[in-house]
């Protein structure tokens, strides 16, 4: 299993070995003791999967403290567009997105520190995505920001994107800020 550092402090692509032979293939997808060895020291509580046609999009999606969520996502079938943005206020990178690929054929995982707004949307028919979550789902502490937002200028695939009513109405980033007395710095 390699890890790898991205632009974002904190976010790591995890890019698992994967064994294939005539009958197919096996990975380990997660093993505490070597996501310890690589500094990522955490209790998954959780266990979910969403699962998406072409053209949705999920997101962005948070919960806010004490509820914060570390997610370690991945596309079990099919593939997704991730995107995070990260809300950790003292961050160097606060208000900045990363986006990248992952699918069922390049067996990538994104560990996203508890901090961040995180977001997909599904690149192909059938989406099949599973994610870890190190604290347990609380609606009251749950949040988002609109996938939309002008000054995110998050480069979606689709041009006609499938969202919830929920999702469609969530505040852009300055509003989110806004309302909860928050400054960018």
């Amino acid at each position: 299993m390699k890890f790898k550092t991205t632009e974002i402090k904190g976010l790591i692509l995890v890019e698992p070995s994967v064994f294939e032979d005539e009958r197919g293939h096996f990975m380990e997808f997660y093993n505490s003791r070597t996501f310890q060895a690589n500094g990522i020291d955490v209790e998954f509580v959780q266990d979910n999967l969403s699962h998406s046609k072409k053209g949705v999009i999920r997101g962005l999606h948070f919960q806010e403290q004490p509820f914060e969520q570390g997610k370690l996502v991945r596309v079990a079938h099919g593939s997704a567009l991730d995107v995070v943005l990260d809300l950790r206020k003292d961050s160097p990178t606060f208000g900045q997105t990363y986006s990248l690929i992952l699918s069922a054929e390049n067996n990538f995982m994104l560990w996203i520190p508890a901090g961040f707004a995180h977001g997909f949307e599904a690149l192909s028919d059938d989406v099949v995505f599973i994610y870890k979550v190190t604290k347990y789902y609380n609606q009251s502490s749950e949040k988002g920001i609109r996938y939309n937002d002008p000054e995110l200028n998050i480069k979606w695939q689709t041009k006609e994107p499938i969202v919830s009513k929920k999702d469609s109405v969530l505040p852009t980033l300055k509003e989110y800020l806004s309302r909860n007395e928050i400054k960018i710095k």
